[in-house]
């Protein structure tokens, strides 16, 4: 039977809404602490830095510097000095300033960061052109991709980010200080080993039928077009081949090798520019500095027969 309307009880059996206002919460969810109380918004633990962690200091003209937290250990810069431990235990986001008054701006970094930040051997490639990289090859979870020309590992890294815990990622490198440069960055960023990451010293045209079938190929090398038989033979059906280059002929003979393997198609070439910009109240403009170019990406598909790219949307 219904309860009488009015009388208090729950109608058809759903549970009676405390008064708004009353502080309770509204339809069972939880109360969302008031804002600016310091107390984490939606639910989100405050993780404060601890020891051996990286924190990226960034000062009013936007220069940064990469630390690693250690106990009783300082920073030093030319406008004073910043005690570590004023920064163990406090959250991320902090503006705090050195003896002598510099105030700099406390946050983890970024991958982006770590990559433009971290040692290297060989040149890297830009943030914004591995994350091009990543898209094109569409690396994700439980894919096995194969890299080669490790260098300095910035993109051994992104490869493993995107790919997960059940990805799997083989890299090549020839050159044995580059390969030990490139697994102390993994190693480094990810705080160990990566289970599913096999760094191999070697030729990646005489190692890449050793691998086994792929789903991705992504290259970084000098002569990218060597590679192209060898992963026209690995690659999976529809698997993709990724490849920076930083020089047109380069490109002329990559693209050259794919059209005539027989094996590939769906070839593209493209170029990434980014154009940082300027905005400051009405004063909006493009920045006056910019690193216009960096290289190519040419990419294409394992097909069973050549077809050309896809033409322009019209």
């Amino acid at each position: 039977m219904r309860p009488p309307e009015g009388s208090g009880e729950p109608q058809g059996g759903a549970p009676v809404r405390p008064p708004e206002g009353s502080g309770e919460p509204q339809g069972g969810a939880p109360v969302r602490p008031p804002e600016g109380s310091g107390e984490p918004q939606g639910g989100a633990p405050v993780r404060p830095l601890e020891v051996g962690e990286r924190v990226l200091l960034q000062d009013g003209k936007g220069r940064r510097y990469l630390v690693t937290l250690e106990r009783g250990a300082t920073f030093h810069t030319h406008r004073g000095r910043l005690p570590h431990d004023q920064l163990i235990g406090a959250p991320e986001g902090e503006v705090v300033r050195t003896d002598l008054g510099q105030r700099l701006l406390v946050v983890r970094p970024t991958l982006a960061d770590w990559l433009v930040k971290m040692p290297r051997g060989a040149q890297v490639i830009y943030p914004r052109v591995l994350a091009l990289m990543v898209m094109a090859a569409d690396v994700r979870p439980g894919l096995t991709v194969v890299e080669a020309g490790a260098g300095s590992g910035a993109l051994s890294t992104a490869l493993l980010q995107a790919l997960g815990a059940e990805g799997r990622l083989v890299s090549f490198e020839l050159r044995p200080d580059f390969a030990a440069q490139a697994r102390r960055n993994v190693e480094t960023w990810f705080g160990k080993p990566p289970e599913r990451w096999d760094l191999r010293e070697g030729d990646v045209v005489a190692g890449l039928g050793q691998v086994g079938p792929v789903d991705r190929v992504c290259l970084d090398l000098l002569e990218p077009w060597l590679v192209v038989p060898g992963a026209a033979e690995a690659l999976v059906p529809g698997g993709v081949l990724v490849a920076f280059v930083a020089t047109i002929p380069q490109v002329m003979r990559l693209v050259e090798a794919l059209d005539e393997s027989g094996r590939f198609g769906l070839t593209e070439t493209s170029e990434a520019i980014l154009r940082p910009w300027h905005v400051d109240g009405l004063a909006v403009r493009p920045e006056h500095r910019m690193i216009g170019h960096t290289g190519f990406l040419v990419s294409a598909r394992r097909l069973a027969a050549p077809w050309p790219a896809p033409g322009p949307v019209r």
